[in-house]
C-alpha cells in the first residue's frame, strides 16, 4: 500500500525487503495479468524491459523491470555531443582536468562551494575514483553543487553507473521514470543506471557527495552474527509510486553520460510516461536517521563495518567494492578502551564526508560540514593530537556522541586517484593535513627500569 507523508504529500511504498521485487500503478488495471509482454498491453500501452544485470544473472542476483509506458524510450534522434556549459567537462578521467592522480598523502578539503548559476548536470565535479565505466569496474566519487532547476523538458540518465546521492544541503525534488522522490538532508537516494530522471531544487540551492558505482549494484551488507535486525533494516527503504505526464508533443532533450562524456538526443515526447512497472530494479531512498546502530557494551572499539548502511560486493567474499558507512549519533559504554577510531593503515581506501555537526574524531574544526577527506590505501591516519590526548584521559563513563551531527565515509577496496579539478582546481584542499594533524603528538614511552 503507498505511503503518504501527510506534511508534504508525498507518496512512496515501503519494500517488502530490500532489493525485493516490487510493482505500483498510477492507473488500476495498468499491468497485465500474466504475461509481461502481452501482445496487446492494457490501454494501449508499451512494454518495455529495462535491464540492471544480464539476462541469466543467477535469480538472486537478476534485477530486471517491467515498464508500461505511452512511448518506448527508443523513439528519439541520434545522440550527439551534449553543447552544454564547459564545466560539465569535468566527468571523465580521460580529460586533463579530470586526469586521475595516484597519489598516497592523506587529504582534506575545505566545505566546497554552492553554485548559484548550474543547474544539475552542470553542478557535478569528479573529485576521484577508480576503474573505468567502458569495462565496468570501479566507482567514481563526484561533489554537486547547483542553484536552479534544469532546464524545461530536459532529463538526463547515467549509462555509467548507479548514483548514490548524499544530500548535504537543500532539498531535491527527483522525477523519475518510475515516480518522484523528494530527498532532504540526512537522506540518501539511488538511482541505477540508465533510469532517466530530472532534478529541480523547490527550496534554492543544492550541494551534496556521489557515490557512482560502475561495477555491480548496492545490497545490505550481511547481518552474520548480529542476527535478523539492526543496521539499516530492509522494510526502511521507500520506492515512488508510478506517476506519469501525458506530454506528447514537446521537444525533450535528453542527456546521457556515457563513459564520463555528456551525449543529448532529442524526442517529441515526455520520458515521464511509465504508467505502471514491477521488478526489482528501480530508485529508491532512506532514510539515515532510520539506522539502527550496534556497537560494543563491554570494552574494545568495534571495526567501523558495524556502520555499513549499503555495499558493492566485490568477485571476492567480504571484500567491497565500495562501503557506504555513517557515524551516527550513538552511546559509547565500553570500559578501558580508547574511544574514537585508533590509528590505522587500511588495505581499504577512505573517502569521508560531513553532512552536518561535528564528526567527534576530527576535533579542532577542520573537518567541517560539506568538506571531504582521503585517507587512501595504506596511508596512516587517526585521531588528531588534541583528540588522542583527551580521549587517553577521559573518564569513561557512558556518553552519547555525535548528537546533531552526521559523518559518512565511502570506503573501497579499490585505489582512489584524484583528479586535478580535486587537487587544485576547486582550490579547497588544506596545506600542511597531515603535519598539522600528526606531527604534535607526543612521546609518552617509558621504558622500564
Amino acid at each position: 500500500m503507498p505511503v503518504t507523508n501527510f506534511r508534504t504529500n508525498e507518496r512512496y511504498e515501503y519494500l517488502n525487503g530490500f532489493g525485493s521485487y516490487h510493482e505500483s500503478e498510477a492507473i488500476s488495471g495498468a499491468l497485465p495479468i500474466g504475461a509481461n509482454s502481452p501482445q496487446k498491453a492494457p490501454f494501449g500501452l508499451y512494454a518495455e524491459k529495462l535491464s540492471g544485470t544480464a539476462f541469466t544473472a543467477p535469480r538472486h542476483e537478476n534485477l530486471q523491470t517491467w515498464l508500461y509506458r505511452i512511448l518506448p524510450s527508443a523513439a528519439h534522434s541520434a545522440y550527439e555531443p551534449y553543447q552544454g556549459s564547459s564545466s560539465t567537462g569535468a566527468l571523465s578521467p580521460d580529460d586533463a582536468d579530470t586526469k586521475l592522480h595516484q597519489i598516497p598523502n592523506q587529504l582534506r578539503w575545505d566545505p566546497f562551494d554552492f553554485s548559484e548559476d548550474t543547474d544539475w548536470v552542470q553542478g557535478l565535479k569528479l573529485v576521484g575514483g577508480a576503474g573505468a565505466p567502458q569495462t565496468k569496474t570501479g566507482l567514481g566519487i563526484f561533489i554537486f553543487a547547483a542553484g536552479k532547476d534544469m532546464a524545461p523538458r530536459t532529463a538526463v540518465y547515467s549509462s555509467d553507473g548507479d548514483y548514490l546521492i548524499v544530500l548535504q544541503h537543500g532539498v531535491l525534488d527527483i522525477q523519475t521514470e518510475l515516480g518522484k522522490i523528494l530527498v532532504r538532508p540526512n537522506e540518501i537516494a539511488v538511482i541505477p543506471r540508465g533510469i532517466r530522471y530530472r532534478v529541480t531544487l523547490p527550496e534554492g540551492p543544492v550541494r551534496g557527495y556521489i557515490l557512482e558505482l560502475y561495477q555491480g549494484h548496492f545490497t545490505l551488507p550481511e547481518l552474520g552474527p548480529i542476527g535478523s535486525n539492526c543496521l539499516a533494516n530492509a522494510r526502511d527503504f521507500q520506492a515512488p509510486v508510478a506517476a506519469f505526464d501525458e506530454d506528447h508533443d514537446s521537444d525533450w532533450t535528453i542527456i546521457n553520460k556515457f563513459d564520463g562524456k555528456l551525449f543529448s538526443a532529442r524526442q517529441k515526447h515526455t520520458p515521464f510516461d511509465v504508467v505502471a512497472w514491477h521488478g526489482r530494479y528501480y530508485p529508491y531512498k532512506y532514510d539515515l536517521g532510520r539506522y539502527s546502530v550496534i556497537g560494543s557494551t563491554s570494552f574494545d572499539h568495534p571495526d567501523p563495518s558495524i556502520y555499513t548502511v549499503l555495499t558493492a560486493p566485490s568477485d571476492h567474499v567480504g571484500t567491497a567494492v565500495a562501503d557506504f558507512v555513517i557515524f551516527p549519533p550513538r552511546w559509547l559504554v565500553q570500559e578501558d578502551t580508547f574511544r574514537p577510531p585508533w590509528y590505522h593503515r587500511n588495505t581499504m581506501s577512505e573517502f569521508m564526508g560531513l553532512i552536518c555537526g561535528d564528526y567527534d574524531a576530527k576535533a579542532g574544526g577542520g573537518f567541517q560540514p560539506a568538506g571531504a577527506s582521503l585517507h587512501n590505501i595504506m596511508s596512516a591516519h587517526g585521531p588528531d593530537a588534541s583528540t588522542f590526548e583527551k580521549a587517553s584521559n577521559a573518564e569513561l563513563k557512558p556518553q552519547k556522541i555525535g548528537e546533531g551531527s552526521m559523518a559518512f565515509m565511502f570506503e573501497s577496496s579499490l585505489m582512489i586517484g584524484v583528479t586535478e579539478w580535486g587537487l587544485k582546481t576547486c582550490k579547497k584542499v588544506q596545506d600542511g593535513y597531515n603535519e598539522h594533524s600528526w606531527t604534535d603528538l607526543k612521546v609518552h614511552f617509558k621504558r622500564p627500569s
